[in-house]
């Protein structure tokens, strides 16, 4: 089908966008290390060496991919704002000291290459588990295709079986038509015909019994294939309703996850740094300050987005598909159907109550997990300003690199950093999983649900009728029934002691 192909062609979209979006924030991150790098080598240079190397990214990004994505109105992504800022800052530069050299060749540097580590390994991460969404969300459809199938294969059967017993109908009404009497016959003859006649009209109602047999069989069969396909088909929608909504926003942001703040934090470094070097350079420094603070991951999230609406708009729902001029088009729950679709709707319910408690618990942790995790991103490192510990002289600055106690320190927190964020993803995985159980769950529950409901009205509206119309029939009925709700027996033992 179109749609399944388009459906495809978005899900590989989404995942070479997290490729994309992984690439694009390593060689931002790359380029803003090579920026470092070479500030450090032209900080001698004053402000023409400066002007030049601001010039140099300056045209690369103008040239990039991302930045010909957004017009001139649009806000641009929150970290690509603040590299820009920087920039436009750093053609204001007309000094530096070796201070600043030894903060961007050590401590910054080191930070830039772990955050690319963990844009790497969260890029990995989250593209392993949107393919197993993917396959999951395609899993539900091909049970929903294959539910369909077996709809379309029963109900030719029905229908094949029906145009049988009409067949055999109109042979006994043939027959039943050619019994009548010869007026020129002799009494003989007709005693000589009427004992072959019999046997063929036998023969002709035991095939009507047969046929009338396969035919409710087969009726029976395609109802209960129509059921599961509408069942299957609302578990379908709802579970791409779901992938879409909630599981593509939720997974960019386990993607964004922690970017934005240890972003923000080598770069408040970086404003500290420069803000105790050089007091004439506070006016480009509030100006960096004030993009740092808008580093937003939901804004940035909302407008990658909307930047690319053909990979991230949700599709249309499916919708029901009668086959061969069925006109049913909702799961049925009226006699032999009523009480296998109770006990699978008590099957489900349970499942669902379950599968709820167990979701609710582990969302509990994973918020929790969430709030430690980017606890220990926004941790301050005081030991990355040691250089500037006394005077302002570039005689007197230390080198940040050469605390031993702070790199023990700062190993530490990336340790319990990594444990933190594993942790947090085997949790998110968990939890991604169960939400989309418990929301096919849901989906089937609320369908049989109302058809169950439904199923009651009409069969307690059916006893009503029969009672009225033929009272000795239904104690019968009341007597050998042992599939009747409980108001239909109420309702049929009043009606017998009204007669009574």
């Amino acid at each position: 089908m179109l749609w399944c192909a388009e459906m495809r062609w978005q899900m590989g979209e989404q995942v070479r966008g997290l490729d994309s979006q992984a690439e694009s924030r390593q060689q931002l991150l790359q380029d803003v290390a090579d920026f470092l790098r070479r500030k450090a080598e032209v900080e001698q240079e004053y402000s023409r060496g400066l002007e030049k190397l601001s010039e140099r990214f300056s045209a690369k990004i103008r040239g990039s991919k991302e930045h010909q994505n957004f017009r001139k109105d649009q806000n641009l992504p929150s970290p690509l704002n603040c590299w820009y800022t920087i920039l436009n800052q750093t053609r204001q530069a007309s000094r530096d000291h070796g201070a600043l050299s030894e903060i961007y060749t050590g401590h910054l540097a080191l930070r830039l290459m772990h955050i690319s580590d963990d844009v790497g390994r969260l890029a990995r991460k989250s593209k392993e588990m949107e393919q197993q969404m993917q396959d999951e969300l395609l899993k539900a459809i091909s049970e929903m295709q294959t539910a369909m199938k077996s709809y379309q294969t029963y109900r030719i059967d029905c229908l094949n079986a029906e145009a049988k017993l009409r067949e055999a109908e109109r042979q006994e009404e043939k027959r039943s038509g050619g019994r009548h009497p010869d007026p020129g016959g002799s009494p003989g003859g007709a005693g000589l015909d009427k004992t072959p006649r019999r046997t063929s009209l036998r023969k002709v109602e035991r095939l009507l019994e047969k046929r009338q047999s396969k035919f409710v069989e087969s009726k029976l069969k395609c109802a209960k294939a129509r059921n599961d396909y509408l069942l299957s088909l609302h578990a379908a929608n709802a579970a791409i309703s779901n992938y879409y909504v909630r599981d593509v926003a939720d997974l960019l942001d386990c993607f964004d996850l922690g970017f934005h703040l240890s972003l923000g934090k080598v770069l408040r470094t970086y404003l500290a740094a420069e803000s105790r070097a050089q007091a004439s350079w506070q006016q480009g420094l509030c100006t960096i300050e004030g993009a740092v603070d808008a580093l937003d991951p939901l804004g940035d999230k909302s407008r990658l987005m909307e930047a690319n609406p053909a990979a991230y708009c949700p599709p249309v729902c499916f919708d029901y598909q009668p086959h061969e001029g069925d006109e049913v088009s909702e799961v049925r729950a009226e006699g032999p159907l009523r009480n296998e679709l109770v006990s699978r709707f008590q099957h489900i319910q349970s499942r669902l109550n379950a599968i709820t408690l167990e979701t609710d618990e582990v969302n509990k942790t994973l918020k929790a997990t969430l709030q430690s995790l980017l606890d220990l991103l926004a941790v301050e490192e005081p030991e990355a300003l040691d250089a500037f510990q006394g005077c302002q002289s570039t005689e007197s600055l230390k080198s940040t690199g050469s605390d031993a106690g702070g790199k023990q320190a700062l190993a530490k927190r990336r340790a319990n950093q990594q444990e933190t964020e594993s942790f947090y993803i085997m949790k998110f995985k968990e939890y991604l999983s169960g939400r989309s159980i418990q929301t096919k769950l849901q989906a089937k529950h609320d369908q049989m649900k109302e058809a169950i409901e439904k199923g009651a009205a009409v069969d307690r509206e059916l006893a009503r009728a029969l009672a009225k119309l033929c009272p000795s029939w239904w104690r019968a009925v009341f007597a050998s029934s042992t599939s009747m709700d409980s108001s239909t027996k109420v309702f049929f033992e009043c009606q017998d002691l009204k007669h009574r």
